[in-house]
């Protein structure tokens, strides 16, 4: 029987009776003290405040469209039921924005960050992410997240004047990493932030002490796994890896996708109201814990999903990188990476970058950038234009194979 929690009846009251006193929660972020690179560019107006704008840079940028074809989890899966990246990051908005209204949040500002979060994403899931970095770490030194390729999309492949406030949440959201407590850390400056970036690229293990600078930021990186542990569950059932969810520990957070995101919202909310940090209880806290858990167990480590990541996903990769990173090298302009990577970009930055130097940057980085970008699918049409008679191959499952 599922069980559906409700917010007290003293908290409602209580911000009821603040909503009637015109109370404005003085720990929500204000628009006036946006930051951008260019302060004398995208200055607010009547109808495009300061987080608006970046919400429109976001869904209007060069690669947003792609988010509809990038893998959440299942990759495998010619299913159009199944959860793309597009649908997670509009369900993270969708429950942030929830959250973010009863708490008297900015709700452009959490909106902005949500859409944004993923759009750096590899193809095919945490999986190609993680092909990704291995090949990027060999090559360099350096290491490949997607948290922090969501930046660079935004913030220097295509240079949009982004917020320091909407980009700094981005590359904090990290979902992997779940806290009891999540409690702003502050940011002063693009210095700052472009120092903590880098440390991304240096230090193995920079992404896991990220820590977002306001509530918005801290309300997106709760609200990030909310959107996906129950739903990667309801996936799991449509691909037919589960049958149903008897094998799930029964919690105070639910089983079902429906429960978990009612619940979670809700003791967020009690346990946040009227605080300068973001905070759930410890029984609901040890409940996400032990989730996300079951979900590794039961769907994310399932052997059939990780052998075709590991035998062939992860070959492609490798065959690609090294074809593309060639091409640069020897200045090879008919190449794919050239006609179908570094010209849309420059079509794209015309208005912004009159020197066009993106072209300029070093080779290995140039060929991540592109193979982030890619959808699955794009990715699988790219293997076999350039290697017509390679011998890995996708087979998809389809609607009437399950």
């Amino acid at each position: 029987m599922s069980n559906y929690i409700q917010i007290s009846k003293e908290l409602s009251e209580q911000i009821e009776e603040d909503r009637r006193k015109n109370y404005i929660n003085p720990f929500a972020f204000k628009d006036e003290n946006v930051i951008r690179r260019n302060p004398e560019r995208d200055k607010a107006s009547l109808q495009r405040p300061a987080f608006v704008r970046d919400i429109e840079k976001i869904i209007h940028s060069p690669y947003y469209n792609r988010y509809t074809d990038k893998t959440q989890v299942f990759s495998f899966y010619k299913n159009d039921d199944i959860s793309r990246r597009g649908y997670h990051v509009q369900l993270v908005a969708r429950i942030a924005r929830n959250i973010g209204n009863v708490l008297g949040l900015n709700e452009n500002l959490i909106e902005a960050i949500a859409l944004g979060h993923d759009i750096g994403h590899t193809p095919f899931g945490h999986a190609g992410e993680r092909i990704l970095n291995r090949i990027y770490s060999e090559k360099t030194g350096r290491y490949f997240n997607h948290n922090v390729h969501s930046v660079r999309v935004l913030d220097r492949i295509f240079e949009r004047n982004i917020s320091l406030q909407t980009l700094d949440g981005i590359i904090c959201h990290n979902g992997e990493f779940v806290q009891q407590e999540y409690r702003p850390k502050k940011l002063k400056d693009f210095e700052e932030f472009d120092n903590i970036v880098e440390s991304c690229y240096e230090e193995k293990g920079a992404i896991g002490k990220l820590v977002p600078s306001t509530l918005e930021g801290c309300v997106v990186r709760i609200c990030d796994m909310i959107a996906y542990i129950g739903k990667d569950r309801q996936d799991a059932m449509q691909t037919g890896l589960l049958k149903d969810l008897s094998s799930f520990t029964k919690c105070h957070i639910g089983v079902t996708n429906a429960e978990m995101i009612n619940n979670l919202s809700v003791n967020v909310i009690e346990n946040s109201y009227g605080k300068d940090y973001i905070l759930m209880d410890n029984q609901y806290y040890e409940d996400i814990k032990l989730a996300k858990k079951e979900n590794y167990q039961k769907i994310y480590f399932n052997e059939e999903l990780n052998s075709k990541y590991d035998n062939i996903i992860e070959p492609m990769f490798w065959q690609i990188y090294d074809r593309l990173l060639d091409d640069l090298k020897n200045d090879r302009k008919d190449s794919v990476i050239f006609r179908h990577h570094l010209n849309f970009v420059r079509e794209n930055e015309k208005y912004y970058d009159d020197e066009f130097t993106y072209q300029n940057g070093e080779h290995n980085q140039i060929v991540v950038d592109y193979l982030a970008s890619m959808t699955d699918d794009y990715f699988i049409d790219l293997y076999k234009y350039l290697f017509p008679k390679g011998k890995y191959d996708v087979e998809y499952v389809t609607y009437f194979d399950t």
